[in-house]
């Protein structure tokens, strides 16, 4: 893919959380994704690729736009598969907390696992501690795996997981090992992909979130250097046959990176709406905003951090306040 299209992929994020971020704190999650993705979709018919979307709303019957399988761009070469959340953290953006930020990956047609929308068991972290973790190893061998390889003590060591009762248990065996644990309510992308960064505060991301979300972290660690380990967790036949629709018998399975994103030319893009371990909020001033991108190409290795100032009366989008009509 061209180094070119990262730039266009920013201005698609950029559109989302501009949206979503004018509901910050109002309660009303349904609100800010329904705003992020109609500002997503209006900005992908700008990017010069011929997409498909193998992760995003649901499906064609569930979302009206960024469904599984439509497709996006102007339809003109490379031909990518495109995983997107407009959102990943709305409950963070309803309630105005840290997490919240509008993601996407790109990698070429057929090479992003098309993840249903079930619970997958992660294993998240940087280059150093590549290979040195496992996601059925016990807990505290992995953390002390990443004590070893960061130079730190276990004490030291910080690990992210989302508080729920299903790793209340998990949760303890990483007290008695000694490290340190920081909960989140919701959106785990961020803090993965922060674990692949030096003094980031993030060294490990563990537990079960959204397999969606998971293969986006997977292409964001692909860029960085870092590792991911996955497996599937369908709680019904449904969810079942749809892991056997997507190739996947063996449900005791352990996805790596490389099956997860099966190419090396990956494109991963955020913009931050709420503050979060990797990006600044969009923040606002005199009917302009400022966001911050992030922006990681695998085949170069390259990583920018991009703060865009936006003159929000010359962005036709948000002129007049059109996305948000919900507050007229």
């Amino acid at each position: 893919m061209e180094r070119e299209l990262a730039l266009e992929f920013a201005r698609v994020t950029e559109s989302a959380a501009l949206a979503a971020a004018c509901w910050v704190g109002k309660g009303n999650k349904e609100a800010a994704d329904e705003a992020a993705v109609t500002a997503m979709r209006v900005m992908f018919d700008t990017v010069s690729v011929d997409g498909i979307v193998v992760i995003g709303e649901g499906e064609m019957d569930e979302a009206p736009m960024l469904y599984i399988g439509e497709k996006v761009g102007i339809g003109v070469p490379p031909e990518v598969d495109i995983a997107v959340d407009p959102v990943e953290g709305t409950n963070n953006v309803a309630g105005g907390r840290e997490g919240a930020i509008a993601v996407l990956a790109v990698a070429p047609r057929g090479t992003l696992l098309n993840a249903p929308d079930m619970y997958m068991n992660k294993i998240a972290v940087g280059s150093e501690c590549k290979g040195r973790v496992f996601l059925d190893a016990p807990v505290k061998e992995n953390l002390r795996q990443v004590a070893k390889a960061l130079g730190k003590l276990i004490s030291e060591v910080t690990v992210v997981i989302l508080d729920r009762p299903r790793h209340y248990e998990m949760i303890e065996e990483i007290r008695r090992s000694g490290a340190r644990i920081k909960l989140i309510l919701d959106g785990d992308v961020s803090p993965a992909v922060a674990a692949a960064y030096a003094n980031s505060g993030v060294d490990i991301v563990m537990g079960i979130g959204g397999a969606p979300e998971g293969v986006i972290t997977a292409a964001a660690l692909k860029c960085l250097g870092g590792d991911f380990q996955a497996r599937l967790c369908p709680e019904d036949d449904n969810e079942i046959t749809r892991c056997h629709q997507m190739g996947i018998a063996d449900l005791d399975k352990i996805l790596t990176l490389d099956e997860l994103v099966k190419s090396d030319d990956v494109i991963f893009v955020a913009t931050g709406i709420t503050d979060s371990f990797l990006l600044k909020e969009v923040r606002y001033y005199k009917r302009r905003a400022i966001t911050q991108t992030i922006v990681m190409r695998s085949t170069s290795g390259t990583i920018r951090h991009i703060e865009a100032h936006h003159d929000l009366d010359r962005k036709p989008l948000f002129r007049d306040n059109r996305i948000n009509l919900k507050f007229d």
